[in-house]
């Protein structure tokens, strides 16, 4: 009887059975020592199967990463709600973006370590995914900027900037945080937000860090050793 309703599994409902498998796999195992064999048994089908439904291995991993990035950018998306203040929208989507990791671990490890590290078209997916994130919180910073400023013409290539960084942050953080027992989504969002939201409010006021000129240079280190920093204008 398992036989005959395996048999009549939809197609959608089988391939992302299959997806899991291979999520799984490749996640813990690595691209390279992941067989096809092993997510097949994973699976609960045949080889022949998988490979009539996603072609190759190579196709298998692509689905996966298009799988896991959609999934990872629609949890962010969802949970930065635009009816929320500039710091809550922020908070609540570094939340869900580290509840999903943490949540999701095969499908981070096989976004953020495998896809990267094994050929241009897995690496170019994932790009294509992180140009996506840190575009909507380029959006999400420069619309709580302009507000604060009241300046429509608060500059996007300057919070750009800001986005990217912010967005590596939370990878790097991401990854620590799979790593170390005990800590949590909300614990991982804290912390980066003590770390950066701390200086995007004070650029949010008009507060700024303005690195010495090659003028002040000389001083600088005297100024270091002296227990001062450069001027916040």
């Amino acid at each position: 009887m398992g036989a005959v309703k395996s048999k009549r599994m939809p197609r959608a409902v089988r391939e992302q059975q299959m997806l899991d498998a291979a999520v799984r796999t490749f996640g813990q195992r690595g691209y390279m020592a992941a067989s096809m064999d092993e997510i097949a048994e994973l699976a609960g089908v045949s080889k022949p199967l998988v490979y009539l439904y996603l072609n190759s291995k190579e196709d298998l991993f692509t689905a996966c990463i298009r799988r896991e990035a959609g999934a990872l950018t629609e949890a962010v998306r969802a949970g930065a709600r635009p009816e929320l203040a500039a710091d809550r929208q922020l908070w609540s989507g570094l939340t869900a973006f580290f509840t999903h990791t943490a949540q999701h671990p095969d499908g981070w490890a096989v976004l953020h370590l495998q896809a990267r590290t094994h050929g241009e078209v897995f690496a170019a997916e994932v790009a294509a995914m992180r140009a996506e994130i840190v575009a909507f919180v380029t959006q999400l910073i420069l619309a709580a900027a302009r507000e604060a400023h009241r300046d429509p013409d608060f500059p996007e290539r300057e919070v750009s900037g800001l986005a990217e960084a912010l967005v590596g942050a939370a990878e790097s953080l991401a990854d620590w945080a799979n790593a170390t027992s005990g800590v949590t989504a909300r614990q991982s969002a804290a912390t980066l937000m003590n770390f950066a939201w701390a200086g995007l409010g004070d650029l949010m006021a008009g507060a700024r860090w303005i690195p010495p000129d090659d003028a002040e240079s000389d001083g600088a280190a005297g100024a270091a050793q002296a227990g001062r920093t450069s001027p916040v204008r």
